[in-house]
């Protein structure tokens, strides 16, 4: 690809690169009723996210994973040297969104060959990366029982494919009240493009900011349940 840049004397040219990203898997405590794959925010990593997920109730009896995104940088503004990590910028965004659901879908690959191909799979998002998850839930190439995005949109071009796309049989968006970047009018405008796509939609609005709260664990943990509920039934159904 090359991309046109007029008055600067030079061109602009695109390679595509082989790259590296990681995925943190905690195993369900005994049989397990599913894999629930979480997708961190801008400026944090795997790990904190990994323990957010272990907060919601039930989520034990999930296998749950973490996923890196692949751009990792230095906190700088904390003094720590803390190595941080974000899903995409201005720049390069289509290629970026290529590469980042192509890394998701070997992460997917991965994850559901370890635990087990039945398994019913549910996608969750914070802040940029519930973008992210709609993304992987939507272009990927694997069936998502669920999806539950907080505090983070339905990426525009999503609500462009045409209809026979596979959307997530449920999902779930939320938000806190007070939360000034995912706010009132984002989330209307998600439903709008959600309408018509055949999803069990639930909108939730929480007290708080931009932010986990008790009420979106709750939220999760009965998507959850009904999730491995179903995937119980339909597994009933073939024997």
């Amino acid at each position: 690809m090359t991309e046109a840049a007029p008055g600067t004397g030079f061109e602009s040219h695109v390679v595509e690169v082989r790259a590296h990203g990681r995925y943190l898997l905690r195993p369900a405590l005994g049989a397990a009723a599913g894999i629930l794959v979480g997708f961190h925010g801008y400026m944090e990593s795997a790990e904190p996210h990994l323990d957010a997920l272990a907060t919601i109730p039930g989520s034990a009896s999930w296998n749950a994973v973490a996923v890196d995104a692949l751009h990792a940088f230095y906190a700088r503004s904390s003094g720590s040297g803390r190595v941080v990590r974000g899903w995409l910028t201005s720049d390069l965004r289509s290629e970026a969104i290529a590469d980042n659901v192509r890394y998701i879908g070997g992460v997917l690959d991965a994850v559901r060959a370890r635990c087990g191909w039945r398994l019913p799979v549910v996608l969750l998002g914070f802040s940029q990366g519930a973008s992210m998850a709609w993304r992987a839930a939507v272009l990927a190439g694997h069936e998502i029982a669920a999806l539950a995005a907080l505090a983070g949109d339905v990426p525009p071009e999503l609500a462009e494919l045409p209809a026979p796309t596979p959307f997530p049989r449920r999902a779930l968006i939320a938000r806190g009240a007070d939360d000034n970047w995912y706010d009132a009018a984002k989330l209307d405008a998600d439903r709008a493009r959600l309408a018509g796509r055949g999803i069990e939609l639930e909108a939730l609005v929480f007290p708080g900011g931009h932010e986990w709260s008790d009420g979106f664990r709750g939220a999760v943990s009965r998507l959850l349940a009904e999730v491995a509920a179903q995937a119980e039934r339909d597994a009933t159904a073939t024997r």
